[in-house]
């Protein structure tokens, strides 16, 4: 298994590789059309979906490498009393 610094180098590749297919789209390369056919390539609100999750995953990897605690689901059940 991956050390936790090994999988935060990992996600910020893999975070490069989507702001560079951002870029990518937002120039104008996200469809073309050669004679009769067609390229489309990913959507862009599936590649910042992503960039979002990436980054939020790697600040809490980042914070639990620097000793700070997960954060903790609550449930709230209301009563009637």
């Amino acid at each position: 298994m991956a050390t936790r610094a090994e999988r935060i180098a990992k996600k910020k590749e893999r975070l490069d590789m989507y702001y560079a297919a951002e870029e990518s789209i937002l120039g104008g390369a996200q469809s073309y059309t050669l004679g009769t056919r067609s390229l489309t390539r990913a959507n862009l609100s599936d590649i910042r979906a992503m960039i979002n999750a990436l980054e939020s995953e790697i600040s809490e990897l980042e914070g639990l490498e620097a000793g700070k605690k997960p954060r903790k689901a609550v449930a709230v059940i209301p009563r009637d009393f």
